[in-house]
């Protein structure tokens, strides 16, 4: 098992806020097929949430601790019937992110299909801004200004 600090583990609590669990243990308990699914978790995501059904608290403190030992990770949190683990991911994989946020300019593929259908579809790449959109039809549309308030408009002239 991994070694973390109070402050690394409290910030890994915080990431796995938002997170579903991606792993559900029921009545059959912690089987081989069940541990190589929680190893497949931890390599693509690093940090995962599994579900434990079942009441017996011992039994969950038992499984947390066997999964943490036998796939060498670190426990992060464990509240009623959600374990949180983390494992580090390998350096040799690459982190990929299909959609990217922020400002800035991205480019952006489109592909329309022919008038007739017949023919191969025109296919473009643009750039678009980080204020702009690609519609369905592959138009780029600008995001519209934001609305003001009457209220704060009123109370400014006066």
């Amino acid at each position: 098992m991994s070694k973390l600090t109070p402050a690394e583990r409290s910030e890994l609590r915080s990431e796995a806020h938002a997170l579903k669990p991606i792993v559900l243990i029921g009545e059959a308990g912690l089987s081989p097929a069940v541990l190589k699914e929680i190893d497949a978790g931890l390599n693509s995501h690093g940090l995962i949430k599994v579900r434990v059904f079942g009441d017996d608290r011992e039994a969950r403190v038992a499984m947390y601790d066997t999964i943490c030992s036998s796939l060498e990770a670190a426990p992060i949190q464990h509240i009623g019937k959600l374990l949180v683990i983390y494992r580090p991911k390998l350096e040799g994989e690459k982190e990929t992110k299909l959609i990217k946020k922020g400002k800035g300019m991205r480019e952006v593929t489109i592909v329309k299909p022919s008038a007739s259908g017949t023919k191969k579809p025109s296919v473009s790449k643009v750039m678009v801004k980080g204020n702009e959109r690609v519609t369905q039809g592959g138009n780029i549309k600008r995001a519209k200004p934001r609305q003001s308030s009457a209220k704060k408009s009123a109370l400014g002239n006066s």
